[in-house]
């Protein structure tokens, strides 16, 4: 149960955590038991990793900080939490995408698989004070990076604001 305080991450990094071990399990072949510890494991990583670097009055702050990258290279917080249920950095090749990118941000948890494919939200929640309008054009760091080596502009990222 969330208390709705806003340096409160642990939606965000429990969504975050709970889609890794959602493509995981996809892949097949990890016990139950170990995707309960590697989520776990993982919800801790990024608890102690993000401590300093989380900044909801200016949710893209350190967003490349916290930004989860597979890409050739395993990300270390994944790939401390698989190293505690037995799994290599080639095992873990194996069963997750070569290229995956998690943004982990105060508000609002997307991710990329692959370099062009379309950024997708797994959780989104309004900054309080209302400046959802503003958030969008924020978006800098890890996300900008992608989107300077394009040539041709994306119609994909034009993001599909639900109010509720």
């Amino acid at each position: 149960a969330g208390s709705g305080a806003g340096a409160d991450m642990r939606t965000e990094i429990s969504t975050a955590a709970a889609f890794v071990t959602r493509l995981l399990r996809a892949a097949g072949g990890v016990g139950e038991e170990q995707l309960r510890c590697f989520r776990e494991c993982l919800q801790e990583a990024m608890l102690e990793h993000y401590k300093h670097h989380w900044f909801p009055l200016v949710p893209s702050k350190g967003s490349g900080y916290r930004c989860i990258r597979i890409n050739h290279k395993m990300d270390p917080l994944i790939g401390k939490a698989a190293g505690m249920i037995g799994l290599s950095h080639e095992r873990l090749f194996q069963l997750l995408p070569s290229e995956l990118t998690l943004w982990v941000d105060p508000f609002e948890v997307s991710y990329r698989i692959g370099e062009d494919g379309s950024i997708c939200v797994l959780y989104e929640s309004p900054q309080p004070g209302g400046k959802a309008a503003k958030q969008l054009e924020s978006r800098t760091s890890c996300k900008e990076e992608w989107r300077i080596g394009r040539s041709s502009p994306s119609k994909s990222y034009n993001m599909m604001t639900v109010s509720s």
